[in-house]
C-alpha cells in the first residue's frame, strides 16, 4: 500500500474523463436492463427481485472493487502478473471438472447464491501476463521465434481451457489480443492471413449450390481470390512490378483460353485449371526468388499454396469439427438457410425490434417487441435491441459513439505510458472492448453468428461487469503512476 499523500497524488492524476464515461455506461446499462426486463408490474428499478436491482448490486460491488484496485501500488500488478495468470489458469482447469452443465457449457462456478465465469476474469490475467512478457529486458517480438512462441502460448492456453469448458464465445474474445501483437511488431501478413481465412471460409461455405466450371461457385471464387491476392502481394509486398505483371498476364491469358475453349464446347474442369495455373505461378515466383534471393517471393508463393490447402480443409472443418447447432447458426448468418423459428429466431426478432425503433425510438418502456418478450436473452447478449427499439437510431448511435470515445481514450492512455508494460496492457484493454462491441452488435443485427458475447457495461451479469471494471481500473491505476516511472519525461 502507499502513503496517504501518495494516494492523494494518485487521485489527482487519475484519468477522470475515462471514469466519467465508465460511470455513464454502467448507469445507462441499468436503465437498459430495467427496460429489457420490465413486465408491466410497476416494479421499482431498485428492486432486488428485478434484473436491474441485481445489476445495481453488482455495480456497487464493482465500484468497491475499483477503489481497491486504485489503492494498490501500480507495481503490484507487474510484479504479480505471472502468479495471477497461473492462478486463473488453475481456476479454469478446476472449472472444467466441477462446473455444472448449463445449456451444454461447463463454464460457471457456483458459490452459494452466486455464480461467476472464470473465463471473464481470465481476460485481465492474460492481459497482465502478456504485458509482463513484453516488459522484459530488451524484449522484442521480432527478435526471435521463441518470443512469438511465448506470446502465443500466453494467449492460447486459456483459449484451449475455455474450449474444454465448451464456451466458444468467451474463447474467441482472447483472439482480440492479436491486435496487441500487431502493435508490438507482428507482421501485417498475420492479419492478412486471418482476413483471408475468414473470407475464404465464407465464400466456400456460402456459395456451394451453384456450379462454375464443374465445381462449386464458392470454390472457384476462392481460387480467383488467391490469384488476386498473389498478384497484389507481388506488387505491394514484394515491390516487384515485373513479376506482378507477368503473373497477372498469365492468369488473364489462361483464363481467356479456357473461356474460348468453353465457347467451342471444350469444357475444362475447374479444379484442374485453377490448380495448374496457380502452381505454375508459384514455381515462377520461387525460381525468381532463388535467382535474386528474394525471401518475400517465397513467402508469396507459400501463402498461395497454404490458401489452397486451407480451401480443401474448409468442408472437413465445417462438417466434422463444428457442432450441428454451430453449423446451423453459420448457415443462417450467411443467408444460406432461413430458420426463423429455430437458429435464426433471436436475430430475426432483434432486427424487428431495432427496425421498429425508427429514428428517435418509441420511448422508455414503450417498446412492444421487448416488453412482450419476443426477443430471448434481451437483457443479456441482446440488450442492444432494447436500446434500438426504445431509443432508436439516435440512441444506438450515441451508444456506439460513447464506446468509440472510451476506446480512443484507452488507446491514448496506452500510448502515453513510459513503460512497455503499461502500453501493452492498455492495448489489451482496447482490443477486448473493440472485439466485444463489434461482435455483440454484429451478432444482434445478423452480421455475425450468435456466439454469446455480452455488450460491456450494458449486458446483465456480474462476471462481465467485474471483468471489464478490473481491466479498466488496473489501467487507470498504472496510468496514474506513469509520472513516477524512471523513463518519464
Amino acid at each position: 500500500m502507499e502513503s496517504r499523500s501518495t494516494d492523494q497524488t494518485i487521485m489527482r492524476h487519475l484519468d477522470w474523463v475515462t471514469i466519467i464515461i465508465y460511470l455513464f455506461m454502467i448507469l445507462a446499462g441499468v436503465y437498459s436492463i430495467y427496460a429489457a426486463s420490465y413486465d408491466f408490474d410497476n416494479a421499482s428499478i431498485f428492486s432486488f427481485d428485478e434484473f436491474s436491482g441485481k445489476q445495481i448490486r453488482w455495480i456497487g460491488l464493482a465500484l468497491a472493487l475499483a477503489v481497491v484496485l486504485l489503492i494498490f501500488d501500480a507495481r503490484v500488478y507487474e510484479t504479480y502478473a505471472y502468479p495471477i495468470y497461473i492462478f486463473m489458469l488453475l481456476i479454469m482447469v478446476v472449472t472444467i471438472f466441477v462446473a455444472p452443465d448449463i445449456k451444454g457449457s461447463r463454464s460457471w462456478l457456483v458459490l452459494g447464491p452466486m455464480r461467476f465465469q472464470p473465463a471473464e476474469f481470465g481476460k485481465f490475467a492474460t492481459a497482465l501476463a502478456l504485458a509482463k512478457l513484453f516488459s522484459g529486458y530488451n524484449f522484442r517480438l521480432s527478435a526471435a521465434r521463441k518470443n512469438y512462441a511465448k506470446a502465443l502460448a500466453i494467449i492460447f492456453i486459456p483459449i484451449f481451457l475455455i474450449l474444454a469448458q465448451k464456451e466458444t464465445g468467451s474463447a474467441l474474445a482472447y483472439l482480440a489480443l492479436f491486435f496487441v501483437l500487431y502493435r508490438e511488431g507482428m507482421s501485417g501478413l498475420v492479419l492478412l492471413a486471418a482476413f483471408a481465412a475468414v473470407l475464404f471460409f465464407v465464400l466456400a461455405v456460402k456459395f456451394t449450390d451453384s456450379l462454375f466450371m464443374g465445381i462449386p461457385l464458392g470454390e472457384a471464387m476462392v481460387f480467383i481470390s488467391i490469384m488476386i491476392m498473389m498478384t497484389c502481394m507481388l506488387l505491394y509486398y514484394c515491390k516487384n512490378f515485373l513479376a506482378a505483371r507477368n503473373v497477372a498476364i498469365w492468369f488473364l491469358a489462361t483464363g481467356a483460353i479456357v473461356w474460348l475453349l468453353g465457347a467451342c464446347g471444350v469444357n475444362i474442369y475447374g479444379t484442374t485449371y485453377f490448380l495448374s495455373v496457380i502452381i505454375v505461378a508459384c514455381i515462377y515466383c520461387m525460381l525468381l526468388a532463388m535467382k535474386a534471393k528474394a525471401k518475400k517471393m517465397i513467402i508469396t508463393s507459400s501463402a498461395a499454396l497454404c490458401s489452397i490447402i486451407f480451401l480443401f480443409s474448409v468442408n472437413y472443418a465445417f462438417n466434422s469439427i463444428l457442432q450441428p447447432h454451430q453449423q446451423q447458426r453459420i448457415r443462417v448468418t450467411l443467408g444460406i438457410e432461413e430458420d426463423l423459428l429455430g437458429a435464426g429466431y433471436n436475430v430475426n426478432q432483434a432486427k424487428i425490434a431495432i427496425g421498429s425503433g425508427g429514428i428517435a425510438g418509441k420511448g422508455h418502456l414503450n417498446g412492444t417487441q421487448t416488453k412482450l418478450k419476443y426477443v430471448p436473452e434481451q437483457h443479456t447478449d441482446f440488450i442492444f435491441c432494447t436500446i434500438g427499439e426504445e431509443q432508436g437510431f439516435i440512441g444506438t448511435t450515441a451508444l456506439i459513439l460513447a464506446f468509440l470515445i472510451l476506446i480512443l481514450r484507452v488507446i491514448r492512455i496506452a500510448e502515453r505510458q513510459p513503460s512497455a508494460f503499461g502500453r501493452v496492457y492498455g492495448y489489451c484493454v482496447a482490443s477486448y472492448l473493440i472485439f466485444h462491441l463489434a461482435i455483440n452488435i454484429g451478432m444482434v443485427i445478423g452480421l455475425c453468428p450468435v456466439i454469446g458475447i455480452p455488450l460491456p457495461f450494458f449486458s446483465y451479469g456480474g462476471s462481465s461487469l467485474w471483468s471489464f471494471t478490473i481491466l479498466l481500473f488496473i489501467l487507470l491505476r498504472i496510468d496514474a503512476s506513469r509520472r513516477q516511472h524512471p523513463s518519464y519525461l
